[in-house]
């Protein structure tokens, strides 16, 4: 093992676990250690990427700790040997920022090939996501934080999307600027916006394959949003179930009872008024938006040019104002 992973893991008192390095995978921010020692497995995370300060780590890690002391299927953090979230130290001759979270019970149904629990409809695990994520937003409503993260207009405007996506793109940044304009006017209350996961989707939770529960991860991207960005990010990606059925009417009626049963458990833990509900189109557009910044950021890191076609689709909704990020 090198030094400087053995004098982090002594931070945590983990300098006895078995130790191994997570793959990164594409447009990952963090190096990932998962840690196991005396029947218990953890998760290291170091992060080294430079942009973000101290705060914004505690500000994820006392929400993360919040939300799992206060019920929330979350993967909680722990405290190094020192009480604290996050260590500030040096890795690879660059400042990092250490924390150290539960490993989420269960797995990736990625991991799973996709098949859900055995003897178990879909419906339960749809049901599930809405229900864990109404938790999360029901106690981010009374939630006052001592650290501050970032909120959506510090990071999606136009001066910072100006400098980001380049000018051979215009079309694509008029449609942007015309989304966020739109957005700008939305009202917010504590009923609505709050600190949300802002990533909410199969890649950051796992499920417990014999019950179904559901545990969250990966707050990395928290930010002060509107509550609904989390729920657009599910219906997007609940399209993945029935995108390659040739058959138009199969489809909407699939989506439909999806997004209703997602919302039955949503429900069943917070409030939801019909109006943030019917601004639903709205609400994928900036989950569109998003994973459009996503992309340029993530070329941006790696020094590579971006692939049209890994934002064609989400671009061309935008540009062509079609709503439902084009699912039809």
């Amino acid at each position: 093992m090198k030094e400087e992973i053995r004098k982090i893991l002594e931070l945590f008192n983990l300098e006895d676990a078995d130790v191994s390095r997570v793959s990164s995978h594409e447009g990952g921010r963090n190096i990932i250690y998962i840690c196991e020692q005396n029947g218990e497995k953890y998760v290291l995370r170091i992060s080294d990427t430079g942009d973000r300060e101290e705060e914004s780590y505690l500000a994820e890690t006392e929400f993360v700790h919040y939300l799992a002391q206060n019920g929330a299927s979350v993967a909680d953090v722990h405290p190094s040997v020192k009480g604290n979230f996050v260590e500030k130290t040096e890795f690879k001759g660059r400042e990092a920022y250490v924390s150290l979270f539960d490993y989420a019970k269960g797995m990736l149904i990625s991991d799973n090939g996709y098949e859900y629990r055995e003897g178990a409809p879909l419906s339960e695990y749809f049901y599930n996501t809405g229900k864990t994520l109404g938790k999360i937003h029901e106690l981010a409503k009374a939630y006052h934080p001592e650290h501050k993260r970032m909120d959506y207009s510090d990071k999606y405007n136009m001066p910072y999307i100006n400098t980001l996506i380049p000018d051979e793109y215009a079309e694509l940044k008029k449609a942007i600027s015309k989304r966020l304009d739109t957005f700008s006017n939305f009202t917010g209350n504590e009923e609505n916006y709050g600190l949300v996961h802002f990533d909410f989707s199969d890649g950051n939770y796992h499920i417990d394959m014999n019950s179904g529960d559901i545990t969250v991860f990966d707050f990395d991207n928290c930010m002060y949003c509107w509550y609904m960005f989390d729920l657009a990010n599910l219906w997007t990606h609940g399209i993945g179930w029935i995108a390659y059925n040739e058959d138009r009417e199969a489809r909407r009626k699939f989506m439909e009872e999806y997004f209703d049963t997602v919302l039955e458990g949503y429900r069943s833990e917070t409030a939801l008024s019909d109006d943030e509900l019917s601004k639903l189109p709205l609400y994928i557009d900036m989950v569109l938006v998003e994973n459009i910044v996503d992309e340029f950021e993530c070329c941006l890191r790696a020094g590579e040019e971006l692939d049209y076609e890994d934002i064609e689709d989400a671009a061309e909704a935008l540009i062509n104002n079609i709503p439902y990020a084009g699912f039809c």
